[in-house]
C-alpha cells in the first residue's frame, strides 16, 4: 500500500468492493494515509513534557467520482496499524453508509494488525484498550466521509449532522506549566517563555487574551505539588475575576488531596478535572464536594457512563470525537447527558486544523454544549490546511462551505510527511515520559504512579 511519495494508498484492485451500492459515484475508490510529525511545544503534565514532535495521521477518502474527504487522529504506531487494513476494507464503500463504518472496523482484529487485543494500558485519556483504539481510528474515517458527503450534496457537515443551533463556538484557553524550549534546544522554536509559577501562568492567560480573545482559562495541573497550583488559581482568578477558571490535574491526587484542593477553590472553580483516577475515586471525591467534577478518563466509552452516572462520580463530561468515534456517536453522548443532566464540555488533544474543524462542527450542532471547549490549537505552529483557523472574541465561526470548509496545504502536508519519514522510529510513539529523560536531571524520571499526591 506503499506510494512511491511514502503516502500509504489504498484503492480499487485492493481493497475489494464491499459496502451499500446506493450510488456509484459516491462509492471511495481511494484511500490515501499520511502520517505526519508536527512541532509541540515543552508543555509539563502529570507523566511528563510534550516532545518536540509528535504524530498525527491525515486520512483522505477519495470516491468513484472524485470528492475527496479530510479526517485526521493520531499518528502513533498502533493507530497507524490500524488503519492500514480499515483503508483497504473501506475501498468500495458508499460514503453515505456511516454506520456501515463501525461493521467495518469491527471486522479489525489482531489478524489484520500489530495491535495486542489484550492490552490495557493508563494515559491522559485513561484505560486504553484495543476497542477504544478502533474507535480513534474510526473517528478519523468518519469525518472523512462526511467531508466528502457535504461536498457531493453541496452542504456543510454541520447539516449532515442535523443542523446548526449557534454561528460560533466557543473555546477556552489551555494553559500550561512549561519550559521555555525543549532539552538540548531541539525542535522548533515558538516565541514562548518559561511558565513555572504563578506569575508565569498569568502571563500566559494574558497572552492568550491579547491574541485570541479567550474569557475562560483551564491549567493543566499534576505537575507541581497541589499548594502551588492552588496558588496559579488563585492567581489567576485575582488577574481575571469572575472569568470561568478550570484544573486538570489528570488523576494525579488522592481523593483527601482533591477534597482539599476543592475546599481551597470552591469560590473560583468553574469545575475540577478528574482530580483522582478512576470512577471510584471520583466518586468519592464528588460525595465531599458541591465543585462540579469533570472528566476525559472516566467516560471515553459508552459502557463506562452507566457507574459514573449512577454514582454522581461526575457532572460534566468533556466529549471528544476521536474517543467516541466520530461526530454523530459525540452527539449521541450528548443526548445521554442531556438526559442525565450531566454537563456537557469538550476535551481536546494536539491536533492539526482539521480536527478543529470536525470539533467545531459537531459542537455548533449540540443544544447542550454548557461549557467553552478545550482546544490545543493556540499552541501548534504548524498545520496541513492552507488557511488557519482564527479566534474571535475566544469563538470560532461555523463554517458554512460544503464539507468541513477546510482545504489541505499540499505542500505543507508533503513536508511534515518527510520529517516523519525520516524520524528514526524515535518520534513516532508520543512518549511523555522518555522526553522528561532527555532533560537535565531527570534521567531517572518513570512515569508516575497515579495518585501521585
Amino acid at each position: 500500500m506503499d506510494g512511491q511519495d511514502g503516502v500509504e494508498r489504498a484503492g480499487v484492485g485492493q481493497g475489494g468492493a464491499e459496502g451499500v451500492r446506493r450510488s456509484e459515484a459516491q462509492r471511495v475508490a481511494e484511500v490515501r494515509l499520511t502520517p505526519v510529525l508536527i512541532s509541540d511545544p515543552p508543555l509539563l503534565n502529570v507523566q511528563g513534557v510534550h516532545q518536540p514532535y509528535t504524530p498525527r495521521l491525515v486520512v483522505e477518502v477519495v470516491t468513484a467520482d472524485g470528492a475527496t474527504g479530510v479526517g485526521e487522529t493520531y499518528g502513533d504506531t498502533k493507530y497507524l496499524e490500524l488503519a492500514r487494513p480499515y483503508a483497504d476494507a473501506l475501498v468500495g464503500h458508499d460514503i453515505a453508509d456511516l454506520n456501515g463504518l463501525f461493521t467495518l472496523v469491527n471486522r479489525i482484529g489482531v489478524e489484520d494488525s500489530r495491535v495486542d487485543e489484550s492490552v490495557a494500558v493508563g494515559g491522559l485519556r485513561g484505560v486504553q484498550t484495543a476497542d477504544k483504539l478502533r474507535l480513534s481510528v474510526l473517528s478519523a474515517f468518519e469525518v472523512a466521509c462526511l467531508d466528502a458527503l457535504g461536498k457531493v450534496q453541496g452542504v456543510p457537515v454541520h447539516t449532515l449532522l442535523g443542523g446548526k443551533v449557534r454561528d460560533s463556538v466557543e473555546y477556552s484557553a489551555y494553559l500550561f506549566y512549561r519550559w521555555a524550549e525543549h532539552p538540548g534546544g531541539a525542535g522548533e522554536k515558538d516565541g514562548w517563555g518559561a511558565a513555572l509559577d504563578p506569575a508565569g501562568i498569568v502571563e500566559q492567560a494574558r497572552r492568550f487574551v491579547r491574541e485570541h480573545g479567550f474569557r475562560s482559562f483551564k491549567l493543566k495541573g499534576g505537575v507541581l505539588p497541589p499548594e502551588r497550583e492552588v496558588a496559579a488559581i488563585r492567581a489567576l482568578a485575582e488577574a481575571f475575576p469572575g472569568h470561568p477558571l478550570r484544573l486538570d490535574p489528570n488523576g494525579g491526587w488522592t481523593p483527601a488531596t482533591s477534597l482539599d484542593v476543592a475546599a481551597e477553590l470552591a469560590d473560583v472553580l468553574e469545575y475540577l478535572e478528574d482530580p483522582a483516577p478512576g470512577t471510584p475515586a471520583m466518586a468519592e471525591v464528588s460525595r465531599g464536594t458541591a465543585v462540579p467534577l469533570a472528566t476525559n478518563m472516566c467516560v471515553t466509552t459508552f459502557p463506562e457512563i452507566r457507574e459514573a452516572f449512577l454514582t454522581d462520580a461526575v457532572q460534566v463530561v468533556l466529549c471528544d470525537h476521536h474517543y467516541w468515534g466520530g461526530l454523530r456517536n459525540t452527539r449521541e453522548l450528548a443526548a445521554i447527558c442531556r438526559v442525565f443532566g450531566v454537563g456537557l464540555s469538550m476535551h481536546s488533544n494536539t491536533h492539526l486544523g482539521i480536527s478543529l474543524a470536525a470539533m467545531t462542527h459537531v459542537a455548533a450542532t449540540v443544544p447542550n454544549l454548557d461549557y467553552a471547549c478545550d482546544s490545543h490549537y493556540p499552541w501548534q505552529t504548524e498545520d496541513v490546511i492552507t488557511t488557519r483557523h482564527t479566534f474571535h472574541g475566544g469563538h470560532l465561526p461555523v463554517s458554512d462551505a460544503p464539507g468541513l470548509g477546510v482545504h489541505l496545504d499540499r505542500e505543507a502536508l508533503a513536508r511534515l510527511h518527510r520529517r516523519w519519514l525520516d524520524d528514526d522510529g524515535t518520534l513516532r510513539d508520543r512518549d511523555d515520559a522518555a522526553a522528561m529523560r532527555r532533560a537535565p536531571g531527570h534521567a531517572d524520571w518513570t512515569t508516575p504512579v497515579l495518585p501521585r499526591w
